[in-house]
């Protein structure tokens, strides 16, 4: 069996520029990956595609993007072989964290390497764009700008140093929904340029002024619950708060790690998904 780490990312900005042609819209969004992973084992199988997880929120077919990713590097590489794809679920599902997203790009690297296909990183970005916007920036990790839907990659250096606080209700966010809600009049634009300065600079108080997302007015009006949580989690101490993606996890910027436990605790009272973790934001190396 062959592990491979998937890791969840947050949006520390968000901005939604357009609509395309294509139906998509066009983003630019700074993305950072954070501790909290799923695991990802995979192992040969003798020609089918089999997912294996204990979470049941997990589809086991063909619209898990672990399944897809398996099955686009059979067709596209010619590959004879199945391989069974196990998945212990640790990040949230369908929270705004790109845990699938997270896992198809594992799977990628895994298979690349279970099958010996020597495929660059930027081979496999270009495989994950296939599969969802959020995969191709899950193939390199660490800390970029996306721009496109989100397959065109740009690599930041590592954001300072610090903890964040993970809180995600028990509701279910339809990224189409907010999507389909989002007005650029009303929206409250990032200032991109700002958060490239304060990460290039390692500026922690500057990359808490600058966190942004042009979704979260759109989930917040929906789903009063995660206005709750930020307005809670500013309460208990947290540095600076932002929801990531469309939602509907909350997340906050702590540098004193004296802190986290009042803030850790206080939201667990109300909220049973918490999580404390660091920032990685570094890029990991392709095995």
């Amino acid at each position: 069996m062959l592990y491979v780490k998937a890791p969840a990312k947050i949006n520390l900005t968000l901005d939604v520029l357009r609509k395309r042609p294509d139906g998509y819209h066009e983003v630019e969004m700074i993305m950072t990956t954070v501790d909290l992973a799923d695991r990802i084992g995979l192992s040969e199988t003798t020609g089918e595609i089999r997912i294996d997880s204990e979470d049941r929120f997990i589809p086991n077919d063909s619209r898990n993007l672990a399944f897809q990713a398996a099955q686009l590097m059979k067709d596209t590489y010619g590959i004879k072989q199945g391989v069974a794809i196990t998945i212990d679920k640790q990040i949230p599902v369908a929270a705004g964290l790109a845990g699938g997203s997270s896992d198809a790009a594992a799977t990628l690297k895994g298979l690349n390497k279970l099958w010996n296909l020597r495929l660059s990183e930027d081979e496999l970005a270009s495989l994950g764009a296939e599969i969802g916007s959020d995969v191709s920036f899950c193939v390199y990790g660490g800390t970029a700008l996306a721009k496109g839907r989100g397959e065109i990659i740009e690599k930041l250096p590592s954001p300072p140093n610090c903890w964040v606080v993970l809180a995600k209700p028990a509701i279910g966010v339809s990224t189409a929904e907010v999507y389909g809600n989002f007005s650029a009049e009303k929206a409250r634009r990032p200032d991109t340029g700002a958060m490239i300065r304060a990460i290039e600079s390692g500026n922690y108080e500057e990359m808490c002024t600058s966190l942004g997302n042009a979704l979260e007015s759109v989930t917040l009006d929906l789903h009063p619950e995660v206005a709750h949580i930020k307005d809670q989690m500013k309460k208990f101490g947290a540095d600076a708060v932002l929801m990531s993606g469309s939602g509907p996890t909350v997340f906050g910027l702590v540098q004193q790690e004296i802190r986290i436990p009042r803030i850790y605790n206080g939201l667990r009272g109300f909220c049973e998904e918490v999580y404390a973790v660091r920032l990685i934001g570094e890029r990991e190396a392709l095995a």
